[in-house]
């Protein structure tokens, strides 16, 4: 069975346009991703770096799950996760919280089952960000009407300028 460090070491999925995760049974899965996709996740990752300045952020940052190995858009973790993931191909636990943004190719389904996955890793919180910039917090019960770990983290992801 294909691991996530196997893949990670295969020289033929260096660069392609697509976000990759690896499912429970080795299957590789491909999401392609549109500018939108990454503009939100910078931005999001801009605003947690000054929100909560005393952590780590990580783009794509893979998260060992029950159900593989999943890559989140965007993590923040506490310097104590961050000294345990660090050096890891995957993270063993996941940051505390892990964001996704939704590409056209998800189903509203898919991102809850990722809600799940998270959490159960370790996540204390999942944030979903939606096209237009729009965001929602959940914790491993419920949808939450903002963060928790990070209250003054927007709905809407600010325009610039």
């Amino acid at each position: 069975m294909l691991t996530w460090d196997d893949l990670c070491n295969d020289k033929r999925f260096a660069d392609l346009p697509y976000k990759i995760e690896l499912n429970g049974r080795g299957q590789i899965l491909m999401s392609p991703t549109s500018n939108y996709h990454g503009h939100h996740a910078a931005r999001i990752a801009m605003l947690l770096d000054g929100l909560l300045p005393k952590g780590e952020i990580i783009s794509e940052c893979a998260v060992q799950t029950a159900d593989g190995v999943r890559e989140a858009d965007t993590v923040w973790c506490s310097p104590e996760r961050w000294e345990i993931i660090k050096d890891e191909t995957a993270s063993s636990v996941a940051p505390e919280i892990c964001v996704e943004v939704i590409s056209r190719s998800n189903t509203a389904a898919e991102m809850m089952a990722k809600r799940a996955l998270y959490i159960a890793a370790g996540a204390k919180e999942y944030w979903l960000c939606n096209r237009e910039g729009e965001m929602r917090f959940f914790d491993g019960t419920k949808e939450l009407e903002q963060s928790v770990m990070c209250p003054a983290f927007p709905k809407v992801l600010p325009k610039r300028g």
